[in-house]
């Protein structure tokens, strides 16, 4: 357990950056899924509006840092071809 007055605050702003770093990671994660879904479901307007949806959210996480940018345009890229190859 922290001893001073500053290690507590520490312990408190992490803990706190924690709880805001899984959550950004489950919207991620969310997001990416619905498009997944959706594309396994074969309609191809709705996998199309999912991922239109979900682009703003793998930008926003590239944008603060979760991960890569490039890795973000792949993520992206992949799900379009995905999308473009329904019939």
């Amino acid at each position: 357990m922290a001893n001073t007055a500053q290690a507590r605050k520490r312990a408190r702003q992490s803990e706190k950056r924690r709880a805001q770093n899984n959550a950004a990671q489950s919207e991620l994660r969310t997001a990416i899924k619905k498009v997944r879904k959706a594309i396994a479901g074969g309609d191809k307007a709705a996998a199309q509006a999912a991922l239109d949806a979900s682009r703003s959210t793998i930008d926003a996480r590239a944008r603060k840092g979760m991960f890569h940018r490039n890795t973000a345009a792949r993520h992206k890229s992949r799900l379009q071809a995905a999308i473009k190859a329904l019939p």
